[in-house]
């Protein structure tokens, strides 16, 4: 591997948590896509994924496709959970391509109406659209020794995988 190519995906690891080739893969695996079909769901160009896979290019520069990479993700940690059955995957997959990955503002109903699960991605997709996984380690990591359980919510939602953040949401939620 070329020393800017790893220079790049140490970039990539420290603006979303891992390689981005480390979660195409890990979504093409879970789903059986094809490259050209992930790039088709993500809403960019079959070439501007290897670019992005290869790690030519270090950023997703599109907040809509950023957001849907999150959104694979978790369906991803959903379906491995036993949270989403397999024979809903393609309408999950339809909605995800046919999103438009914008956060909105959620009201108190909304957020009832919404599954545990959709919550704990918005929270999660909150934290990463406005800072990235390395500065969200950094953070924690300022606030352990004065704000222990702010570092851990920063750790789990903004760092971790899915299925801790959806625990650690229902053990929670009484508190709202």
């Amino acid at each position: 591997m070329s020393e800017v190519t790893e220079t790049n995906r140490n970039a990539q690891r420290a603006a979303y948590g891992e390689a981005l080739n480390e979660t195409f893969d890990r979504i093409r695996g879970a789903f059986g896509l094809n490259q050209a079909g992930l790039a088709a769901i993500l809403g960019i160009s079959a070439p501007m994924l290897s670019q992005l896979n290869s790690a030519q290019r270090v950023k997703i520069g599109n907040p809509a496709v950023l957001s849907r990479v999150h959104q694979l993700n978790e369906l991803v940690d959903q379906l491995a959970a036993g949270q989403v059955e397999a024979e809903q995957v393609p309408d999950r997959l339809e909605q995800i391509k046919n999103s438009k990955g914008s956060i909105g503002r959620t009201t108190q109903l909304m957020a009832e109406q919404a599954s545990e699960a959709a919550i704990v991605a918005g929270m999660r997709n909150l934290l990463r659209a406005v800072a990235s996984g390395a500065e969200i380690r950094e953070a924690a990591e300022a606030l352990d020794a004065s704000h222990p359980k702010l570092a851990e919510v920063l750790r789990i939602y903004g760092t971790g995988p899915a299925h801790p953040a959806l625990e650690h949401y229902t053990q929670h939620k009484d508190l709202f």
